[in-house]
């Protein structure tokens, strides 16, 4: 584990975006960080599509949790 350095108001904004997400500052981070190199990585999938796979992946059925 290390230390990244930003700037103070992405951090702010970080900060806000971990209480509407219900996430701590460092997972919303780890998220941010995690989709940005997924999409730069392929740059033809929308985000919809990076987070259906990421869940397909992991094997999440979201008819289930949807009750369907």
């Amino acid at each position: 584990m290390g230390i990244v350095k930003i700037d103070d108001q992405l951090h702010e904004e970080l900060r806000k975006a971990s209480a509407v997400m219900v996430r701590s500052i460092n997972a919303q981070a780890e998220y941010w960080i995690k989709i940005g190199m997924l999409a730069e990585a392929n740059p033809s999938m929308t985000f919809t599509d990076i987070i259906r796979e990421q869940m397909k992946q992991a094997d999440v059925d979201v008819r289930k949790v949807m009750g369907e």
